[in-house]
């Protein structure tokens, strides 16, 4: 009797078997930037923290859903540059870049 064997699933962004170092890195970042934006973003002191951190999350998600090769890389960058994109208008609702400095 053959005994089917199960393998865990392993989370990877690479689902065509190749490495793409670059469209990673700006994936790793997005997911970074926006949950720092998104998080930050409710508390009212914190939005230079917000608005910046927001702004470099759509950034570097508009460059890897640019230069991304698979879907999975897609899914978490737009997920995430939303969450930078909330993020940063909240910041920006709240005093903003440079809000208080000058």
């Amino acid at each position: 009797m053959a005994h089917a064997v199960r393998r865990m699933s392993t989370f990877t962004l690479n689902t065509d078997g190749r490495p793409h170092p670059v469209e990673n890195s700006l994936t790793a970042l997005t997911v970074v930037f926006g949950l720092l934006a998104f998080i930050s973003s409710f508390f009212h002191g914190l939005h230079l923290l917000t608005s910046w951190s927001g702004l470099a999350g759509i950034v570097t998600g508009a460059w890897g859903q640019y230069v991304s090769a698979t879907t999975a890389e897609r899914f978490l960058l737009v997920i995430f540059l939303a969450a930078s994109a909330v993020g940063f208008g909240i910041g920006l609702a709240h005093g903003g870049l440079f809000g208080g400095l000058w």
